[in-house]
């Protein structure tokens, strides 16, 4: 999983990106709105992280040029401020969820599963693909009620394939999500656990798009 952090204050960040690590989640941190993406297009980008008090700037006008110019990835608005005017604004302005300076990382990471979950429009902490069930938190996985054995990475290959189930998800993406600590995975390697993964759950669960990625059967 990787971030976009927008977020000005040093040892808040710092201490974030150390926590959201210990976690398994990447992240890029900027602390300018003027250094924020103009659009949310990046599609090695999970969620976003924001800060409304900037130094050059507020979070809502982000939020609302993101938005206006169609950008679909979770947004969770981060903030001192506690009004409730504030939260009706982010919320209403299209942020995903809203939590309030001090908080806890794991409510923080509690939070950003979520997201994530109503995202790909699966209601609980198993995701259901099919027959598929998937748990991310405890890394597991089963077909038809049967558990898999998976290698963490072929694990991390069907359930980033799961998020966008029936949608095509680009080699590239993969590779950096594959790895979101590291460097990204090349692409010999992705079609290699492709094709195991394939052998564990059926080969007509995971077509190929040539030049461009794969897509999970729903």
């Amino acid at each position: 999983m990787r971030l976009l952090m927008i977020e000005d204050d040093l040892d808040l960040g710092r201490a974030l990106q150390q926590a959201l690590r210990a976690e398994g989640i990447s992240s890029q941190w900027l602390r300018r709105a003027a250094d924020a993406p103009l659009l949310l297009n990046d599609p090695s980008i999970d969620c976003v992280l924001l800060d409304l008090s900037l130094p050059d700037g507020s979070g809502f006008e982000l939020l609302q040029r993101w938005r206006s110019a169609g950008g679909v990835v979770p947004i969770i608005i981060i903030t001192a401020r506690s009004a409730l005017e504030n939260r009706l604004l982010g919320l209403d302005g299209g942020a995903d969820d809203f939590i309030v300076k001090p908080f806890a990382t794991a409510e923080l990471v509690s939070r950003i599963r979520a997201v994530l979950r109503r995202h790909a429009q699966q209601a609980s902490e198993v995701w259901t693909v099919g027959d598929l069930q998937i748990d991310p938190r405890r890394y597991l996985a089963r077909l038809g009620g049967e558990p898999l054995e998976l290698s963490p990475r072929e694990f991390r290959l069907l359930w980033e394939l799961s998020r966008e189930a029936g949608a095509v998800v680009p080699k590239g993406t993969l590779s950096q999500r594959l790895e979101p600590l590291g460097d990204p995975v090349d692409f010999v390697a992705i079609e290699v656990h492709v094709s195991n993964l394939r052998r564990k759950i059926g080969a007509q669960r995971i077509r190929t798009v040539r030049g461009v990625g794969y897509v999970l059967a729903m």
